[in-house]
């Protein structure tokens, strides 16, 4: 047993009257020694349990970034690699810095609505704007489709690269993703723990904020409940991230809705206002209408294939509706109409079909390179 992982669990489990918030430094020393597996099972589950009754505060949820940025990986700004293990970091040649867009989803994936996350991925990439995923295998406690299984469906298989794979790809291609069980493996033990105390625990709110990039980065991250924006935005302020777009989106994704009206708040760090919040109406712009449900995995893969295709599909709106909205708020577009019609233009023309095919033939012959 850890003596010193007691004391912490001691402060958050002791209940409304005497029960404490860690500092920011308690919470990242109690995350490390959690993913280093330095407290028991028994103290990780009651840990788990105990900061979900309680609620995690935004010092707390900054100190378990902290740790994640310490335990695990970490991709490299543009221009600056290790050339081998031991060594220091060097300048080396390779393309100009850029902000690299991470989209945040929940590990637990989707289960009700069909996700249009990896179409906008693909939108992004395909103009130019690099984008980072990251997420495991189908986990609790939803138990939904993740979004690597969807990569993988659509024949783009992440999960046999190497940390330096990734690094590679996205930087040659612009699109990369961190998967648990081979690039994180300490937090990926800890899953388990979800379906055995059968609630989200607070890792499952810091993934969706969470950057394995090093460089500028554009944080982007879906809620369900209104209180957890302000907790992201604190959160993001103390670690001194200034440039987010959190979205009251499908499931807790970043998934724009069509059925109701997206609630937005995005950075502004150039204002006096540190972020602004939109109320984006999709009827206004001709994309309102009933969430598509998710009824099966292969039929969501089909429909996907058929809106790289550029067919007529029931999926087109909403991906065309998050493309574009986003090809605006990365900058490509100077409003929401233009970026409206990029996407669409960008599915229709086949941009998108091709940037995926790019991406399943540089994934091909990086692994087979790596082989031979």
């Amino acid at each position: 047993m850890s003596y010193a992982f007691r004391e912490f669990l001691k402060k958050v489990g002791s209940g409304v009257h005497t029960g404490e918030d860690l500092s920011r430094e308690e919470a990242a020393t109690a995350m490390r020694m959690m993913l280093l597996q330095e407290a028991t099972p028994a103290q990780i589950g009651a840990f788990m349990i105990a900061h979900r009754i309680k609620r995690p505060s935004s010092e707390e949820l900054a100190g378990m970034l902290d740790a994640y940025d310490q335990v695990g990986p970490k991709l490299q700004p543009w221009g600056v690699r290790k050339q081998s293990e031991g060594e220091p970091e060097k300048p080396i040649s390779c393309p100009s810095p850029q902000t690299v867009t991470v989209l945040g989803t929940p590990y637990d994936g989707r289960s009700r609505t069909a996700p249009v996350t990896v179409l906008t991925a693909l939108v992004l990439a395909s103009v130019g704007v690099p984008v980072l995923m990251h997420g495991g295998d189908c986990m609790p406690t939803k138990y939904g489709v993740p979004a690597i299984e969807l990569w993988q469906g659509l024949g783009a298989d992440f999960s046999k690269l190497t940390l330096a794979q990734v690094q590679h790809l996205l930087e040659s291609i612009g699109l990369g993703f961190i998967y648990l069980p081979r690039h994180f493996s300490h937090a990926h033990e800890l899953v388990p723990y979800r379906d055995q105390i059968g609630k989200r625990p607070p890792i499952a709110t810091i993934e969706l904020i969470w950057s394995p990039y090093q460089g500028d980065v554009h944080i982007v991250a879906g809620y369900v409940h209104p209180p957890t924006e302000t907790l992201f935005r604190e959160t993001l302020a103390q670690r001194g991230a200034t440039h987010f777009t959190l979205v009251k989106g499908l499931e807790g994704s970043c998934d724009l809705p069509c059925e109701r009206t997206a609630i937005i708040a995005i950075s502004q760090p150039n204002s006096s206002e540190s972020f602004e919040r939109l109320l984006l109406h999709p009827r206004d712009y001709g994309f309102g209408g009933k969430e598509i449900p998710l009824d099966s995995t292969p039929q969501l893969l089909d429909q996907m294939r058929d809106v790289l295709q550029g067919n007529s599909s029931e999926l087109m709106p909403a991906a065309i509706w998050n493309g574009g909205f986003y090809l605006w708020r990365c900058g490509v577009c100077p409003d929401l109409p233009t970026g409206l019609a990029k996407a669409e233009a960008l599915f229709t023309s086949g941009q998108a079909a091709q940037k995926l095919e790019e991406i399943g033939n540089a994934i091909a012959s990086t692994q087979l390179a790596h082989h031979s």
